[in-house]
């Protein structure tokens, strides 16, 4: 069995390919939002479950970010940055898979600011 630690890394390590893919299309004004919000949602939930993974709490399979957060508060945790923003990519978490669509236009500045910090929170986190 892993050690928590280690499963933290290995979290880490799959957030850093989604926002290694977030930063290659976020330029790209020919890329649609959807594929973009959902590797930043998927950045974001797999750093969550790092942290997660660390203090060993469990977790079921999900992609919802509000419920991970949840976790966080009741095991008292620390908080990842733009914590209250961060169900705003919720949605996207699921749009590739069932090809749905949003109604609003994503900031993609302001996404890729949220996941290169909480990306920073949750390496400092498990370093």
């Amino acid at each position: 069995m892993k050690q928590p630690r280690d499963l933290a890394r290995r979290f880490l390590a799959l957030a850093e390919r989604d926002a290694r893919t977030l930063a290659a299309l976020v330029d790209h004004r020919d890329v649609d939002d959807e594929p973009i919000g959902f590797h930043a949602q998927q950045a974001v939930e797999k750093c969550l479950k790092a942290i997660l993974a660390l203090h060993r709490i469990p977790f079921r399979k999900t992609h919802d970010l509000d419920e991970l957060l949840d976790l966080l508060i009741e095991n008292k945790l620390p908080q990842p940055p733009h914590a209250d923003a961060l169900d705003e990519l919720n949605p996207y978490g699921v749009l590739l898979c069932y090809d749905l669509e949003v109604n609003h236009p994503l900031d993609r500045d302001q996404v890729q600011g949220m996941v290169d910090a909480v990306r920073r929170w949750a390496t400092d986190l498990v370093a």
